[in-house]
C-alpha cells in the first residue's frame, strides 16, 4: 500500500536544540495511527511540520498520490491538500449553534473567491446533518456550542474539520479532560474515521490508546524510537526506560 503521508530524513533545530532528529514516518491512506512519547520528543513539532507551521532544517514530507511536498507550501495551501489539525483546546465560537459552526466550516472549505459568492443551499443544509451525525451532535444541531459540554466541543470541532473533508487528519490528545463515556464515543469517532482517511492520534493516556487498538509510533528525542503495537513497544527496553519507567 502506497503511503499517503512519507515523512524522510527530518530534522529541525531551535536555537541550537534539535526538535527533530532525522525522523521517517509514514501513514497510509486509510489508517488509525498513535503517536506517544515523552514531552520534548518532538510530537507537537512533527504536527507543525505535517501543517507547515514549522520549517524543517532538511528532509522531505510527501503526500498524497502525486507526491506533492508540503515543504513547499504554506499552512492554508498545506490545509486545501487535504490536511487537517485539531488542537488540544477546541476552538468554536461559542456564540453560535453548533449548526451555525459546522456551517461556516463548509464555507471555509471553499476557495477564496467562491466564498465571496456562497449562499448555504438544501446540499449545505443536507451535509451539516450529516457532519452532526458523524460526530454524534445531531440533537444537537440549534443548541449553541458553548452551552455544549467539553466532550461535545470537541466532537463538533472534528466534525468542523470533516467538512473540509481532510484526507489526513492530526489530532492532539483528544481523550484529555473528558469523562469515562466521552472517551468511549471518541475512540468509536476516531476509529470510524480512519476507515475512509488517515488519522494520526498524538496521545499521553495509555488506556486511551489501547482502546484505538492501532498500531503505535513511540517518539523519543525527535525520533522514532519504536513502532509496533502498543503491546510490543511497551515490552521493548528503550520505550520502558524513557518513557514508560517515569512515573
Amino acid at each position: 500500500m502506497t503511503a499517503l503521508l512519507e515523512v524522510s530524513g527530518v530534522s529541525v533545530t531551535f536555537d541550537g536544540f534539535r526538535a527533530i532528529n532525522n525522523l521517517s514516518f509514514s501513514i497510509g491512506p486509510t489508517e488509525l495511527r498513535a503517536i506517544i512519547g515523552p514531552n520534548g520528543a518532538g510530537k507537537t513539532t512533527f504536527m507543525d511540520i505535517v501543517t507547515g507551521k514549522t520549517r524543517p532544517n532538511m528532509g522531505t514530507v510527501i503526500f498524497g498520490e502525486k507526491s506533492i511536498s508540503l515543504l513547499s507550501m504554506n499552512e492554508a495551501e498545506i490545509a486545501r491538500a487535504g490536511v487537517g489539525r485539531k488542537f488540544q483546546r477546541p476552538t468554536v465560537f461559542e456564540d453560535q449553534t453548533v449548526a451555525e459552526n459546522l456551517t461556516m466550516a463548509l464555507k471555509a472549505a471553499r476557495a477564496p473567491w467562491r466564498v465571496l459568492f456562497w449562499k448555504e443551499g438544501p446540499a449545505d443544509r443536507e451535509r451539516v446533518q450529516d457532519l452532526a451525525r458523524e460526530v454524534g451532535l445531531a440533537d444537537q444541531l440549534p443548541r449553541k456550542s458553548g452551552e455544549l459540554s467539553h466532550g461535545q466541543k470537541q466532537w463538533l470541532e472534528i466534525g468542523m474539520l470533516l467538512a473540509q473533508e481532510p484526507r489526513l487528519l492530526l489530532v492532539d490528545e483528544p481523550a484529555a479532560g473528558m469523562t469515562l463515556a466521552e472517551r468511549e464515543h471518541t475512540t468509536a469517532l476516531l476509529v470510524e474515521m480512519a476507515r475512509t482517511r488517515a488519522v494520526v492520534v498524538v496521545e499521553h493516556d495509555m488506556e486511551f490508546v489501547r482502546r484505538l487498538n492501532c498500531k503505535v509510533t513511540v517518539l523519543h528525542e525527535g525520533s522514532v524510537l519504536a513502532e509496533g503495537s502498543l503491546d510490543h513497544v511497551t515490552r521493548n527496553q528503550q520505550v520502558i526506560e524513557v518513557y514508560l519507567g517515569r512515573g
